[in-house]
């Protein structure tokens, strides 16, 4: 179905104005009209990382004229392979900080408040209530039903996106919809999943390349619920396969199983709490007197290691952080799966280590004991 325009079109453009947006005021759908309304919509986006950068450079180079981000990371080198907004000099600046910078080169016109915090059920009301329109590009799942959830209460429109490996989903959650086509996350997902049951990108990977995808298409969303043209995908669920080269739509609907006041959505601690969180360890069969490497993250090895593993993140090691491992003795290098683990043995092996081995499928592979422990490279 067709919405109207969610933002009503407000003042006049300039000649600047004019000019700029030349090829967009040519289509009929847009016009001079829904560019007003672009230059008069509030929008939102949550994170300015690998589905933000598209989003952003996207909804000011279309004209959005009031952008908010929200961000507390700051510019890491691992993350320039997708988060396009920032640039290599960027790297140890807060994101809302380069984001906006990089909004401000693009289109000067642009009006980009910056929230360098992190959401919580304490601040994200105030916060939503200068916004007409919300786009989600978080990268944690009580975020993303934080957002949801207020979203909901406030009666405002969320594009969402999602991201993983070589996979994207694209959706539109407008519980207060006109008309009754209202759908909202927990339609689709009722509950979060369980911590740790869904691996994060840094522990599978993602294609940068999707991310642009899956940011441009919100970003096109945004777009049309604003200025009141085509059909948003609302009540559907675009579902992209990079690998196939396919694009899919799941149809949805209101389902009966949407919890009737959800719950709070705890928040995650920020990395520097994670050493407080319950340790288990597991057991490492035939390793010898290898040393043990873990390069997952520190809030994994706080929550799961392998005894007498020491515990180097990935970008750490990848940057050079190699205090205390030794060359003069085998290394066995653990992650989730083994993907970082792979990766953290090529760097090894490019700096001079000459006995480095993985550990093949990594924890999953091991505590179902279907692989072997050690996998020599």
């Amino acid at each position: 179905m067709t919405l109207p325009p969610l933002v009503p079109p407000v003042g006049e453009l300039d000649a600047d104005g004019l000019a700029r947006y030349s090829r967009q005021l040519i289509l009929g759908e847009v016009g001079v009209t829904g560019q007003r309304s672009l230059a008069a919509a509030r929008v939102l986006v949550i994170g300015a990382g690998g589905l933000g950068s598209p989003v952003l450079l996207y909804l000011a180079a279309a004209g959005v004229g009031t952008i908010g981000v929200v961000d507390f990371d700051r510019v890491e080198k691992s993350n320039l392979h997708r988060q396009v907004i920032h640039s290599d000099a960027d790297i140890g600046r807060p994101k809302v900080d380069s984001a906006a910078d990089a909004v401000a080169a693009l289109n000067p016109t642009i009006t980009v408040h910056r929230h360098a915090l992190r959401l919580t059920a304490d601040t994200i009301d105030e916060l939503l209530a200068d916004y007409d329109l919300v786009l989600d590009g978080a990268d944690n799942f009580p975020t993303r039903y934080l957002v949801n959830d207020a979203c909901v209460a406030a009666g405002k429109p969320l594009v969402w996106g999602s991201v993983l490996g070589f996979a994207a989903q694209v959706a539109v959650f407008w519980d207060a919809a006109p008309g009754d086509e209202g759908v909202q996350l927990r339609d689709v997902f009722p509950e979060p999943p369980a911590a740790g049951t869904v691996p994060s990108c840094a522990e599978a990977g993602v294609v940068g390349a999707l991310c642009a995808q899956a940011g441009s298409v919100m970003a096109m969303e945004a777009i049309k619920l604003i200025t009141g043209i085509g059909r948003p995908l609302l009540g559907r669920v675009l579902v992209i396969d990079a690998l196939a080269g396919r694009w899919d739509q799941v149809e949805i609907r209101r389902s009966s199983r949407r919890p009737t006041a959800p719950a709070p959505v705890p928040v995650p601690a920020p990395p520097d709490a994670c050493g407080s969180a319950v340790s288990t360890t597991v057991s490492l069969p035939e390793a010898g007197t290898m040393f043990l490497l873990d390069v997952r993250g520190p809030d994994e090895f706080a929550a799961q290691r392998v005894p007498g593993s020491v515990n180097i993140p990935l970008p750490d090691l990848l940057e050079g952080a190699l205090d205390g491992v030794p060359n003069d003795e085998p290394i066995l290098v653990i992650c989730r799966s083994g993907q970082r683990a792979e990766v953290a043995a090529a760097s090894l092996d490019a700096r001079g280590y000459r006995d480095v081995r993985v550990l093949a499928g990594g924890l999953l592979a091991l505590a179902s004991e279907s692989v072997p422990a050690q996998s020599p490279r």
